[in-house]
């Protein structure tokens, strides 16, 4: 019988971990499946185990190579697997029971190329959020694209999805050899699909190895992992310049954000002979668009302008910065006539190194943080109590107005101060000549900032909304 679904379990030396992994695909709800257990040339008891889980359970399939590592491994499985639809999983991660199920479905009901979810970090047993794939699964969606989907940049890796396999042999996808075989893959996948779902469930585990072992990921700050990672960097840019140039900003902000981390952190470690790191550097700054570079956070500017001028101990100093601080770093002013705002970073205006003011420049990292917190009734009017900040900005904002507004008419608010941020108004429902909804408008100003924006109902995401049904002088609606 041929299988609904086939999953490549490429493995190397991974003993304590390959059984959960099994486990977990042997207790999938999706019973359909065969697993191809492929071992790249492992020298510890991994090979045994996989050979019992193949004795016992038909559906596991052992197949071997020498060691070519993990891409080599994932092609040669490729080419054995019989399913209509195919799956990965990293020997040392865990496959939630109804994650293929799940997934499968979705394709079967869409007739979309690929199907992808949320991903939880397994740290020491426990389960964590994700941070390469956090915000990407917050809003699924069926039958969907990159191109119009454009948080999807963020999902980089292989292994929660399941494809189509005619998809994945008429695009011709292969795995490159080395150690970071899944972005090009998946970037490629998401680009020549037709449409793609995404589930918001969790998907997969994936798993971060105990300190001290030394897994793929957790080699991330050496040299030679470094000159791979950019060699992938660069294999993207040149799809996506080809087939998606739209892309290519969130790709590279992406790069800025996370892979970056990796080589300050080895330039960080770097006692002597930091030379190639720099060199490394300097070609990874070169390999993504010089605009991406200017847009870059403040902060990640400071860092990146020491890199290219090969400042390390200064770079080390910033870094030192940015992992002691409790919560974002502040935004100041500077300047009496003419005010500009800036990270308040180390060597700001050092004489010594001399770096312009543009590269703390960080007006644009401010936003405005304004909610309503309480609104209750006193017998004679209603009384508003909201909180009005700049994000990052640790001042009194000296300038502030509200006003109600339903889609046709603004209605000004009076307001009273209350401490740093907090804001008092009061709203006679006689001045609000229908039963709404209302939202709340505020305008905000401090020494060149202005921002206008809607109030936001407490700590929920959704604009703060308020009617009063019926001409009732003592009813009051606000939606969650």
């Amino acid at each position: 019988m041929i299988p609904l679904l086939s999953v490549v379990v490429p493995f190397h030396n991974v003993e304590p971990y390959i059984t959960e992994c099994l486990k977990s695909l042997a207790a999938q709800t999706l019973d359909d499946i065969e697993v191809i257990m492929v071992d790249d040339g492992s020298v510890d008891g991994s090979r045994r185990v996989a050979e019992d889980f193949a004795a016992r359970d038909e559906r596991f399939v052992l197949i071997g190579q020498r060691n070519l590592g993990p891409g080599p491994a994932r092609n040669q499985a490729v080419r054995q697997a019989r399913g209509t639809y195919l799956a990965f999983a990293d020997s040392d991660d865990v496959v939630p029971p109804e994650a293929y199920e799940l997934l499968v479905g979705k394709l079967a009901e869409t007739g979309s190329d690929l199907a992808c979810g949320a991903v939880r970090r397994l740290v020491d047993g426990e389960l964590e959020e994700s941070v390469l794939h956090e915000k990407v699964f917050r809003r699924p969606q069926l039958c969907t694209h990159i191109t119009d989907k454009q948080v999807l940049i963020r999902d980089r890796t292989v292994w929660n999805k399941v494809y189509r396999r005619d998809f994945w042999e008429r695009c011709g996808l292969r795995f490159p050899s080395g150690i970071y075989e899944d972005v090009p893959v998946a970037m490629q996948a998401h680009v020549l699909a037709t449409s793609v779902d995404m589930v918001g469930e969790v998907v997969y585990h994936w798993r971060k190895r105990e300190e001290g072992e030394h897994s793929i990921t957790q080699r991330r700050s050496e040299l030679p992992n470094l000159r791979e990672r950019l060699a992938a960097i660069q294999s993207v840019r040149a799809f996506l310049d080809e087939r998606a140039p739209e892309l290519l900003d969130g790709f590279d902000a992406l790069v800025l954000e996370k892979d970056t981390v990796f080589l300050f952190q080895a330039l960080e470690r770097a006692e002597e002979g930091a030379g190639p790191l720099l060199d490394l550097g300097r070609a990874w700054m070169a390999a993504l668009g010089p605009h991406v570079l200017a847009s870059a956070p403040s902060l990640r500017r400071l860092e990146l302008h020491l890199l290219g001028r090969g400042l390390i101990s200064e770079l080390r100093a910033v870094r030192d910065f940015r992992r002691g601080r409790e919560d974002v770093a502040r935004v100041v002013p500077r300047g009496l006539r003419v005010t500009n705002w800036y990270g308040d970073y180390p060597f700001f205006r050092s004489r010594r190194l001399r770096i312009p003011d543009e590269v703390f420049d960080a007006r644009d990292e401010v936003k405005l943080i304004a909610r309503v917190d309480e609104c209750e009734w006193t017998g004679a009017e209603y009384r508003l109590r909201a909180h009005v900040a700049f994000h990052r900005v640790d001042r009194k904002i000296p300038k502030v107005g509200l006003w109600l507004c339903d889609g046709n008419r603004r209605v000004p608010l009076e307001t009273l101060r209350r401490g740093r941020y907090g804001v008092v108004a009061s709203i006679d429902p006689s001045r609000l000549h229908g039963t709404g909804p209302w939202r709340l408008q505020v305008r905000a100003e401090l020494r060149g900032l202005v921002f206008k924006g809607w109030c936001r109902d407490g700590e929920a995401g959704s604009a703060w909304r308020f009617s009063v049904p019926g001409w009732s002088r003592s009813g009051m609606d606000i939606p969650q």
